[in-house]
């Protein structure tokens, strides 16, 4: 059952799960669906430039096996070099979104990547590219280094959200980047979605016990030998550390303390 006290909100839209899945990388269709549902996420993101123009063409990908009454898209821009081809791609996404029905979808997972090797966001591209979709009137959740003062820009040009990456995309290495990520939460006055490098649950529920809002993850899931388990695993992980960041960690101590009483302890005679 989803947890609706405690929502997230993006633009103007609210969502009950704080997990965001991709749909690359899946051996099958059917796992790929089965995933997805067993995630119970609300969000689902996919690359606009491995879709078809017209839906009712799509032989390819398994989007018409979901269902889009209760997901919502999220088009992202993966595999622009430049603002200018993040900027077509984001209006080809809300094209796509009108088909699935979601004619008041103007959400885009902005991605402006020139590096091959590493996948690592272009800082300035997605600047501008970000600048400029905004006053078209996109929701824009830009995929970003982990990199303080260009998710405070992001912010300030009226970017939706902010998403640091916590490692290379779909290196599993986790979150490398955690003091940065823990200074981009302490600032931002927009949601915070750990995105990329995730590859356990562990690191899911840590992104969350620091204060993310949500996380993005795609080959975690997808590249498991056992996808609907880990997309099952990822949904109590997300919950599980949101809940511990609600609850409030104990502080650390350098020494111990007895967790049993000093006082009325009987003696032995």
């Amino acid at each position: 059952m989803k947890n609706n006290l405690d929502t997230l909100k993006i633009g103007n839209k609210t969502f009950s799960s704080r997990l965001m899945l991709g749909t690359g990388k899946y051996r099958t269709v059917d796992q790929a669906v089965q995933s997805i549902n067993s995630s119970s996420c609300d969000i689902v993101t996919v690359a606009i430039r491995r879709l078809p123009t017209n839906l009712d063409n799509d032989n390819t990908t398994f989007l018409k096996f979901l269902d889009w009454k209760k997901l919502w898209l999220l088009p992202n821009t993966a595999g622009s070099q430049t603002a200018e081809e993040a900027i077509r791609m984001a209006f080809l996404g809300h094209e796509l979104a009108c088909q699935l029905g979601q004619e008041d979808n103007f959400f885009v997972k902005l991605e402006v990547i020139s590096d091959p090797k590493y996948l690592l966001p272009d800082p300035v591209g997605t600047l501008k590219a970000a600048e400029f979709l905004v006053k078209k009137g996109f929701t824009v959740l830009p995929y970003i280094n982990a990199d303080p003062m260009l998710a405070l820009h992001l912010e300030d040009l009226g970017c939706a959200t902010v998403m640091p990456l916590g490692s290379p995309i779909g290196s599993g290495q986790g979150l490398n980047n955690l003091a940065n990520i823990k200074i981009i939460i302490e600032n931002a006055n927009v949601p915070v979605i750990v995105d990329a490098g995730i590859g356990k649950p562990s690191e899911a529920t840590m992104a969350m016990e620091i204060g993310a809002d949500a996380v993005l993850l795609n080959t975690a899931v997808a590249q498991s030998p056992d996808p609907e388990k880990m997309a099952r695993s990822m949904k109590f992980a997300v919950e599980s550390g949101r809940l511990g960041y609600l609850a409030g960690c104990m502080e650390k101590k350098h020494y111990a303390t007895p967790s049993s009483p000093q006082t009325y302890i009987s003696k032995l005679e």
